[in-house]
């Protein structure tokens, strides 16, 4: 049973990619990524030209499509040839071959365009990756008993997986902010980071958008209290509101996430009573950090899931139908 799956995992590989790109792809992996900070990135796109961004990228995408594409192969081989996955690989190997076909390619103007073009094609080949993952993951677990070590398996793979998109389409979306021909120069933001990234326009942005979908699909929504820091004094002593150095779009993601869950639990809570109670999001200001706290009413995480909280394969919500495009975007 084991030999089937793993020959038909080599059999994937040979179809998606011929042998000159699959030695390429075994070249690349030899390489670990380059850790990178938000200085890093800020310093970057305030000196950098296109050319040594360009220079620096058509390596470092190849080093970390590699890297992540060895790693699915490492994934059970029953998760391997659900029908999801097996569009993912192709999405990936897809972009590996349109990147490393710029290895020996030079710095001309025509190749910049080119090259900036290429990497909008592949954020928009890439769009819904975490759906199809996640479909992957579904398929699995209606058509076969998934035991616990293929569970670790797939939650340690879908950790570094997330984190390796994030990556990339951090580095993606700097280089085309920057250097796409329409570029907008006249703005505070350097590539996708904002240097005074408002907490407060974007945590209100953030749950708007989650009590629409909530208004959507409960036709009710709680009402939100913002409370702590959300006004600092700056250097000349002027009360302004509270900031940081961050990609707006990453913690909009993150707080619109939690909104949704919050909002789920406290309207399933509370389906009976006359008035929602609202909820509260706390902002403190520390001497090196901001946190956000976000509490809700909504009656809590049963002790015995606790250890599961963070796992893939473990909600407290009902499963989203893949066709039924509202549950799917409220869960």
């Amino acid at each position: 049973m084991l030999f089937r799956s793993l020959s038909a995992v080599t059999r994937n590989l040979n179809k998606l990619l011929d042998l000159k790109s699959l030695k390429t792809l075994d070249h690349y992996a030899t390489f670990n990524p380059s850790p990178l900070t938000i200085q890093q990135f800020m310093e970057f796109g305030k000196t950098a030209t296109e050319v040594e961004s360009y220079t620096f990228l058509k390596k470092e995408l190849p080093v970390r499509l590699s890297n992540i594409m060895k790693e699915i192969n490492l994934l059970p081989g029953n998760l391997l040839q659900m029908p999801s996955v097996l569009i993912l690989q192709d999405w990936y190997a897809q972009s590996f071959q349109d990147l490393v076909a710029y290895e020996k390619s030079d710095c001309g103007h025509d190749t910049l365009l080119h090259f900036c073009q290429t990497l909008k094609t592949m954020q928009t080949r890439h769009t819904n990756v975490v759906q199809t993952m996640a479909q992957g993951v579904l398929e699995l677990q209606e058509s076969h008993k998934v035991d616990n070590q293929t569970d670790m398996a797939i939650q340690y793979f879908l950790d570094r997986f997330y984190m390796s998109r994030i990556s990339m389409r951090m580095l993606i979306h700097q280089h085309t902010l920057l250097f796409e021909p329409n570029a907008d120069h006249n703005t505070n933001r350097i590539g996708m980071i904002d240097p005074q990234c408002k907490l407060k326009s974007v945590i209100m942005e953030a749950f708007q958008n989650a009590a629409f979908l909530c208004e959507e699909y409960y036709s009710c929504a709680p009402d939100i209290e913002l409370k702590g820091q959300t006004m600092v004094r700056n250097e000349k002593g002027k009360k302004v509101g509270l900031s940081l150095v961050y990609p707006p779009p990453h913690l909009y993601h993150i707080l619109f996430e939690l909104f949704k869950n919050s909002m789920r639990a406290t309207v399933e809570t509370h389906s009976k009573a006359h008035e929602l109670p609202e909820i509260e999001v706390l902002l403190a200001k520390g001497e090196h950090d901001v946190s956000i706290r976000i509490s809700d009413q909504g009656g809590g995480i049963p002790r015995h899931i606790t250890d599961h909280t963070f796992h893939y394969l473990v909600s407290t919500a009902p499963r989203p139908s893949m066709t039924d495009r509202k549950s799917t975007r409220l869960n």
